[in-house]
């Protein structure tokens, strides 16, 4: 009979995302999923047939308020979330965003092959584990803040035309450089379904990668703390000076 044999590995408990990342991620899930619902209504309003008196209905006028609160929110909160990416712990910050390094680029590739194409072999497993995001999951999230900055400009590119205030008013130029208000709200809406396709990617993975590597994956965006293999934890030290435990 084949011998089984059982890898045991010491496990390390690491305080990785920190209580504003948390309370960013959070808030920024509720906004968009607010700013999906009332953007789906407002490009494509239900007829509402009623004797009451039109007055008494101001469905298309909520909605719009909704979106337009939402849209301020989601604003001001990616600003704080850029700001974080210089003050936060390492985790947080920028680096683990943008492709600065052969290194980085080299770990996209392996966790591609291996999440992607489940491609498992010369301990190439235990080598694309990262403490905090991998690099693939940084470089889809830095696409990501792309299509925010995407959404803000045709967003409130659209908004300046109905809006007095200072703010809106900075983006009153997207339009025009977009070819008009048609293209704008185009792109604007394009940008939407980009949202809701990485939700359902994002929910996916995270699911997935708890269940594989069970690293506390999902609790980690509650409490903040995650569980990392000993090994790995000394790995990534090696290569990240002043490590934050």
């Amino acid at each position: 009979m084949a011998k089984k044999y059982l890898h045991i590995h010491r496990l390390r408990r690491v305080y990785v995302w920190e209580l504003p990342v948390r309370f960013y991620h959070w808030l920024n899930a509720l906004i968009i999923l607010t700013l999906i619902v009332t953007g789906f209504y407002i490009s494509n309003p239900l007829a509402l047939l009623s004797k009451q008196e039109a007055s008494f209905k101001y469905t298309m006028g909520w909605f719009r308020y909704v979106h337009f609160v939402a849209a301020y929110l989601f604003f001001f909160n990616f600003i704080f979330r850029l700001y974080w990416g210089f003050v936060g712990n390492k985790f947080a910050n920028w680096k683990q965003f943008i492709p600065t390094s052969k290194r980085f680029i080299k770990e996209m590739w392996t966790v591609f092959k291996i999440d992607i194409l489940m491609l498992r072999k010369n301990g190439q497993q235990q080598e694309h584990l990262s403490v905090g995001h991998n690099a693939m999951a940084g470089f889809i999230y830095f696409l990501t803040f792309i299509a925010f900055l995407v959404q803000c400009f045709t967003g409130f590119g659209l908004y300046a035309a109905m809006s007095g205030w200072w703010l809106p008013q900075l983006f009153a130029w997207v339009p025009a450089f977009f070819g008009g208000d048609i293209v704008t709200r185009q792109i604007h809406h394009w940008a939407m379904w980009f949202f809701i396709l990485f939700t359902v990617i994002h929910v996916y993975l995270v699911f997935y990668h708890d269940y594989v590597e069970g690293r506390g994956e999902i609790s980690s965006m509650g409490g903040g703390w995650k569980f990392i293999e000993e090994e790995v934890f000394e790995q990534k030290r090696h290569h990240t000076p002043n490590p934050e435990h």
